[in-house]
């Protein structure tokens, strides 16, 4: 029987491939697809996908096709070193001599599957390597070029889909969290307000009396510390309350065109001591020629305040922190980049600390990002964190540039 390709059927799988991602955005829907039409335009037994996971650099598994269970609990069925050293060469690798062939790592696994004759073909998209498709076949047989070409045209057409539904699935991840996000800022905004005026008033009165009796115990008397603590305690509870209504309150911005830089010199003013006192050096790189957008300037002032102030917190002692502002590259946001070298966000910490009252300070009420975040997103703009252990910590802010801003006039 003839088993060569004929342009008709690459055009189909080209096809079906590429309308994959549009009947199912997932990539593991994508990866189906891939590895079924490849198997079967070469006539094969079976297929399966490597997917190269960018964090443990592992191969994991992304689809397969005609292959038992039993096979695929094996594991990867080739080396990480060698599907590197494939993926840079571009090339297809045929392999007839399944039992010797030294990446083949589960040689007598492979044959007692009935697999007699492997094609390996790298999956790239531009540098960055994805993973690699391998084909596996029952009998040995001789393959053109222009097969194992077609094999290539394939792949590199699966790694462009495989690229957009990983772009796609994460967007919708982000898009999900968000909404999440605010969800949960609402509900805990009506919870906060109402607790915070409800303990509010018997604070001000232990206050009150607190300050009252330590007025009138002699300086000797041994419940002079102990009124004093109480009343360092009350205070610290009513800072806290005060945070909460902040939190709770969720105002909308009063907007007025106003300077990005200006709002950001006024607040590294308010910290010009604490930066001094904890040795810490500011570097501030602000373009001087950002357009004003519409801002509430005191609520701005406030979220970097608190970017400034987490900054300092992360260093302690000695570090810089660096200050950027720019037009971003789309030239739609103001973007406001704040970075230090401190101790850094643990991985498991980042996906909570926009949340309402998470904070790992001793003293922290984990209001600040909530805050931050629902300042910006009232703003129309985006917050994002990046951080690695031992390693600083980089928060950026980004504001919409009103339309009514002459494109032309912004700098690229």
């Amino acid at each position: 029987m003839d088993k060569r390709i004929d342009f008709e059927t690459l055009y189909n799988i080209l096809r079906d491939i590429s309308s994959s991602l549009h009947s199912g955005t997932h990539v593991k829907d994508v990866l189906d697809i891939l590895v079924m039409k490849s198997a079967q335009m070469l006539n094969a037994r079976g297929a399966l996908i490597r997917i190269l996971n960018p964090k443990t650099k592992h191969l994991d598994l992304g689809a397969s096709y005609g292959l038992s269970d039993q096979y695929l609990s094996k594991g990867p069925a080739f080396r990480k070193e060698f599907v590197m050293d494939l993926c840079r060469q571009n090339r297809v690798l045929v392999i007839r001599d399944i039992l010797n062939d030294p990446f083949v790592q589960y040689p007598n696994e492979a044959w007692a599957e009935g697999i007699r004759m492997m094609i390996d073909a790298p999956i790239t998209y531009k540098d960055d390597v994805l993973g690699i498709l391998r084909i596996y076949f029952d009998e040995p047989r001789e393959f053109p070029e222009e097969e194992l070409q077609y094999l290539i045209l394939i792949a590199e057409r699966g790694a462009a889909v495989i690229q957009r539904a990983q772009l796609i699935e994460i967007q919708e991840s982000r898009y999900d969290q968000l909404a999440l996000q605010t969800e949960k800022l609402s509900a805990l905004g009506r919870m906060a307000a109402g607790i915070a005026h409800e303990i509010n008033n018997p604070l001000a009165g232990i206050l009150l009396f607190s300050s009252n009796l330590l007025k009138k115990v002699p300086e000797e008397n041994p419940l002079r510390e102990g009124l004093q603590i109480i009343i360092q305690e009350t205070l610290r509870c009513k800072a806290i309350i005060q945070d909460l209504l902040e939190f709770s309150r969720a105002t909308e911005p009063k907007a007025a065109l106003a300077n990005v830089n200006s709002v950001m010199g006024r607040a590294i003013h308010l910290l010009e001591n604490e930066f001094r006192l904890h040795h810490i050096r500011l570097e501030a790189d602000l373009d001087k020629q950002l357009p004003e957008i519409l801002i509430d300037e005191n609520q701005i002032q406030q979220i970097f305040v608190n970017l400034l102030l987490n900054a300092i917190q992360g260093i302690e002692e000695q570090g810089t922190v660096t200050i950027r502002t720019y037009v971003g590259p789309d030239r739609k946001n103001v973007t406001i980049d704040i970075s230090d070298t401190g101790c850094g966000i643990p991985p498991d910490n980042m996906s909570k600390i926009f949340e309402p009252f998470f904070s790992t300070k001793p003293k922290g009420t984990g209001l600040g990002l909530a805050v931050t975040y629902g300042i910006v997103q009232k703003h129309g703009g985006h917050t994002y964190a990046y951080s690695q252990p031992n390693q600083g910590a980089r928060f950026v802010v980004e504001l919409p540039i009103p339309l009514g801003v002459d494109q032309r006039e912004i700098r690229r």
